[in-house]
């Protein structure tokens, strides 16, 4: 019988349970995987499996340890989102969020530009570091998905996106993350992807300030590439400003449905 065990191919005979193949590969483990999910040492095998055992405490090898980042994966999914790229547009609360969920899926590439450098005032909210203060965020923020993986490129542009530079920043991406502070930032990105890009999706955000219900923050799909993220009424404003929860449920709705297109899943 044909399975996976810690990305390498292997055949094992019909009939061994979980516990079984755990002892023939990998006798010291303590976590055992199957199919992306934590299963029983009894558990039946079948054609096709994937297997990941894990030591816990163990400092994998290079070799060893992509692989085992992605053990909690459906199965076929690393592949395909190793080979997919997404560009983010501004990697403020939003975007430097957006990029955080997507290294650590395992999204192959990367494309992030923003001119701004990190503040403190970032920090109630965005995936930045005191000690971070003052640098372009670009430039921080690759330094942070590099730390989280290692096995992804990311591809880091210091500017003020344009209509003129946003189809070369962002070519090769089937996914464009639309992450701006300002009305008028969000429509130039989003009509200019959707008018030089006509096969790249846009997802966009709308709607996201305080502290209000988790639930009014949803993802809707506007037209054939275009998706919006928001409850599209919490302006951000005096009394009204932007704070880590609601921002990363805003943010965690934009990588999902990130996923979901890369993937070939609808809305």
């Amino acid at each position: 019988m044909k399975v996976r065990v810690n990305e390498i191919a292997a055949i094992i005979k019909d009939g061994l349970t979980l516990g079984a193949v755990a002892e023939l590969f990998k006798p010291n483990a303590d976590v055992l995987i199957l199919n992306g999910f934590p299963a029983p040492i009894v558990s039946a095998l079948h054609e096709g499996d994937e297997i990941y055992l894990i030591s816990r405490g163990e400092v994998p090898s290079e070799k060893e340890l992509e692989a085992l980042m992605a053990a909690r994966h459906t199965p076929g999914v690393h592949e395909r989102l190793k080979q997919s790229a997404v560009g983010i547009a501004g990697v403020g609360g939003l975007g430097s969020a957006v990029a955080v969920a997507l290294a650590r899926v395992g999204v192959g590439r990367l494309v992030i530009a923003d001119f701004d450098v990190v503040e403190p005032s970032n920090l109630n909210r965005q995936q930045y570091f005191v000690d971070q203060i003052g640098r372009y965020k670009v430039d921080a923020l690759t330094e942070n998905l590099q730390r989280i993986n290692p096995y992804i490129t990311v591809e880091a542009h210091r500017v003020m996106l344009n209509p003129e530079n946003i189809p070369t920043v962002f070519a090769g991406c089937p996914v464009v993350v639309e992450a701006f502070d300002r009305a008028e930032m969000k429509a130039m990105l989003v009509n200019r992807v959707l008018e030089a890009m006509p096969e790249t999706s846009v997802i966009a955000a709308s709607g996201m300030a305080g502290y209000g219900s988790n639930n009014s923050i949803t993802t809707r799909r506007i037209s054939r590439k275009l998706f919006l993220v928001g409850d599209c009424e919490s302006e951000a404003k005096p009394g009204n400003g932007l704070m880590a929860p609601r921002v990363g449920i805003a943010a965690a709705h934009q990588a999902n449905q990130a996923l979901r297109i890369i993937l070939g899943e609808d809305i």
